[in-house]
């Protein structure tokens, strides 16, 4: 196997946000992936979505976990100044779940596991007797995943997303404590607030973005377009730390129960994961996935999925979308040069 080249920097930090599919990284550095590739990784916790973005691109952070959209995003100049990012290797994929408050999906019918399209209907018929009902539901980011996972559910039972309810953004570790304060009435959100709402008898998960898109990449690396021409020694071995993390759970239960543990320390997930005795993967509803076959490597074509809604969100404001900008986002060239695919 050909060696990979000294990385150029041997500290880094790279952001997250508290959700399970940033796994793969706490697993890289305490399980010493990141060590054995010769670069000391310190992971700094940051609570919004919109706080990682700007770190990243002003440089205060050396990466991190990301929404899958994000990189394209930033690259377009969707929400701050153009700053072109790349996504190298897949963080996760699945996990999101739309939730709604225990009182309005008993009210409703809605539930998962009626299918997406009745469970969104059974809402909307609702709703068509409330005259006085409008309902406020929350997502993470604009350009992300559950942002469009939850305008597609809507738009499955026939409700206008822009005009029948009011949508919100929240960072992910509120949205439990906002729906059992009352002042949202669901949300679509990444694991493990999902299945917390659930086990704390707070909200009732009525769809899952498996269920609506199958398998697209939901959390991604992202680096700047300028980082990794910097650095792409460093990039080659932070990829393939990654990609040794997430061949590490596979290989045994053991070692996903050990990942839980380590989710479950306060730098991380702290409390959040509790109600967790293991780590969901690939089990309905969530289907959330951290390993397996093609789960880390980018994927242009899937990411068309989200793609195709950020490119109607523009051309709604006279823009449109660059396939080339698209192409270089999730190119798979510096992952299949650091796993020798």
């Amino acid at each position: 196997m050909t060696m990979l080249q000294d990385a150029e920097l041997d500290r880094l930090t790279l952001g997250f946000v508290p959700l399970l599919d940033c796994a793969l990284l706490v697993v890289a550095r305490e399980q010493g992936f990141f060590a054995a590739q010769g670069i000391e990784v310190t992971l700094s916790r940051q609570n919004a979505w919109s706080t990682l973005r700007d770190r990243v691109a002003a440089g205060l952070l050396d990466g991190a976990q990301m929404l899958a959209p994000l990189p394209l995003a930033m690259s377009l100049g969707l929400g701050r100044a153009p700053c072109d990012t790349l996504a190298p290797i897949t963080l996760g994929r699945n996990g999101n779940a739309i939730v709604l408050a225990n009182g309005l999906a008993d009210a409703s019918g809605a539930d998962h596991r009626q299918g997406p399209a009745d469970s969104a209907r059974a809402l909307a018929d609702y709703l068509s007797r409330q005259t006085d009902r409008k309902l406020t539901l929350a997502m993470v980011y604009p350009h992300s995943c559950q942002h469009y996972q939850l305008r597609h559910w809507l738009s499955l039972g026939g409700l206008n997303p822009d005009r029948d309810v009011t949508l919100t953004v929240l960072p992910p570790s509120q949205t439990v404590e906002a729906l059992e304060a009352g002042s949202i009435d669901g949300f679509c959100v990444g694991e493990p607030w999902g299945s917390l709402a659930e086990s704390q008898q707070a909200g009732r998960i009525v769809a899952t973005g498996a269920q609506l898109w199958g398998t697209p990449a939901e959390k991604v690396l992202g680096v700047t377009r300028s980082w990794a021409n910097r650095y792409p020694a460093t990039l080659s071995r932070l990829i393939r730390a990654i990609w040794e993390a997430s061949e590490w759970l596979a290989a045994d239960p053991a070692h996903r129960r050990q990942a839980r543990e380590w989710l479950a320390l306060p730098p991380y997930l702290d409390r959040s994961i509790s109600h967790l005795s293991h780590l969901p993967l690939d089990e309905p509803p969530i289907c959330q996935q951290l390993y397996g076959p093609g789960v880390l490597r980018p994927d242009v074509e899937a990411a068309g999925l989200f793609a195709e809604q950020m490119d109607q969100q523009m051309r709604d404001n006279g823009r449109h979308l660059d396939r080339a900008t698209l192409d270089e986002c999730y190119s798979p060239v510096h992952f299949d040069a650091a796993t020798h695919q």
